[in-house]
Formats: structure tokens, sequence, C-alpha cells
């Protein structure tokens, strides 16, 4: 999904030029954090016009995406909601509404449970964080591959070893494995915490938005989030897929404005 790029500003936060963007000039403050491989481009029609509805919308580039460079080292979904905190310390924000896309519901359910004090209300949209239902013969695919690799590790093959790891990787693992680059490490972290407990620890008030096609979080994610999440609501979108914000942005953007001014 490509969409035209938003003119952004950099401001340092912990040694990294991070990039950002903020629409509106005043208002309350809603912090809008963009999925795995997205960028503020991906944010900047809902986030524009939440601004015209009288909001003040701050969205980075999280490290390694758009334009912000990489972390130095792999981060966890805690080292990027640690990030998100001390950006919002730069901004001089101590309390927002947040606003999650996939890879940003997990950092949103992070920030929930463990700093109540700096949340308003949450939205998480096609949210990220639930841990797919278990597929047995996958299962006992990755432990026999685990088990020939360090074999062959063990007796001193490593020449081997990485040629089964690069052709397990090209036939079996994600397009976003595939295309993590530098973040390869990384994404390996983020994609195996399940994030449900902390979901169960949230306080604020936390709406959630799916689009009934979603393929990368389906439906039941959701429905577990709400099942899980204390004082929590699904609105579903039928004809909406992963990126449903963008789907029905008409109806989301007023489903917002009520969420977040009530």
């Amino acid at each position: 999904m490509s969409t035209p790029s938003t003119p952004r500003t950099f401001l340092t936060v912990d040694g990294l030029q991070v990039a950002h963007a903020v629409f509106g000039d005043s208002g309350t403050p809603v912090l809008a954090l963009h999925g795995w491989g997205a960028s503020v481009d991906l944010i900047a029609p809902l986030a524009s016009r939440l601004a015209s509805k009288g909001l003040r919308v701050y969205v980075p580039d999280l490290p390694g995406f758009g334009q912000t460079p990489p972390p130095p080292l792999a981060w966890s979904v805690h080292d990027y909601a640690a990030f998100v905190l001390r950006y919002l310390d730069a901004n001089e924000l101590e309390k927002v509404h947040l606003f999650g896309h996939s890879f940003g519901g997990r950092l949103s359910l992070v920030l929930g449970a463990a700093h109540p004090a700096r949340i308003r209300k949450i939205v998480l949209a096609d949210s990220a964080g639930v841990p797919p239902r278990r597929d047995p013969f996958a299962d006992a695919r990755l432990r026999l591959y685990k088990g020939i690799r360090e074999g062959l590790k063990n007796v001193g093959m490593t020449g081997f070893s990485e040629q089964l790891r690069n052709w397990y990787n090209q036939h079996y693992s994600s397009a976003d494995f595939k295309s993590a680059g530098v973040l390869r490490d990384t994404f390996v972290k983020v994609v195996n915490e399940d994030l449900l407990p902390y979901a169960a620890r949230i306080s604020a008030p936390t709406l959630l938005l799916w689009g009934a096609d979603d393929e990368d979080t389906p439906l039941w994610q959701g429905q577990q989030l709400e099942q899980t999440i204390p004082d929590a609501g699904l609105v579903v979108y039928e004809n909406a897929g992963h990126y449903s914000y963008l789907d029905k942005l008409p109806d989301v953007t007023r489903t917002l404005e009520y969420f977040y001014t009530s």
C-alpha cells in the first residue's frame, strides 16, 4: 500500500535522529503508532482528518522505518515502548490518547499496561500481540529443522547449517521476516512475545477497530483482545482488511473523533 510522502521534521531522542510529523496546531494530543514496515505516510490520511476535528496528532517514524534509522541493537517490544516514552518526553507530552495499528498496537498494549499515567484512551486497529493458533505440523517441522541445524553445528558443519537456514527461511518464513533486512533479529524478538497478559492489565478505555477480511491479524484476535482488556469494545468493518482504518477512513474518523473527545 503506497501513499504520498509526508513532510517530516527531525528531533533527537536518545541519540537517534527521529523523523516525525505533527498534525494540527492545538488540541488534545494523540500519539499514533504505525505498523511493521509502515511509516508516517500510512498514518497521515487519518492524522490529517483528526487534526481537522480539533485534535493534535503526533506521528513518529519508529526506529528502522520511514526516515528514522534502525536501533543500534536488536530491540524488543519493550525497547520500542521505552523509546515511545522518551519521544513523548522530547515533545513535552505528559498524557496522550493512543492510536496503534498492527505493530503499533503491540506497543500500545505494553504502554497501556505498564504506563497508565501517560495514557488517556487507546484505539487498537487490527492490532498484533495475540499469539497465532498452533499448527501441529508447522511446530513439528520447526523442531526437526532446529534439531538438524544444531546437529550440523555440533559436528562442525557450519556451512551446511547456514545453507539449511537460508533454505528454510526462503520456504517457510513470513514476508515480513524476509523483508526485515537489518531488523531481522528485532522482528524475531517482537513477534515471539504473547502480549495478552499486558492486555489484561490495561485500565484505559479501549476501542478495537478490525477489518472483517483481515488476513494478517484475523478477526478472532480482535475478539480475543476484547475479551481480555477490561474496558474494551470492538467495531468490525465489513469489506475491510488489515488496514481497516484506511479502508473505512471516513467512518473511522467519525468514530475516533467521538471516542477521543467524549
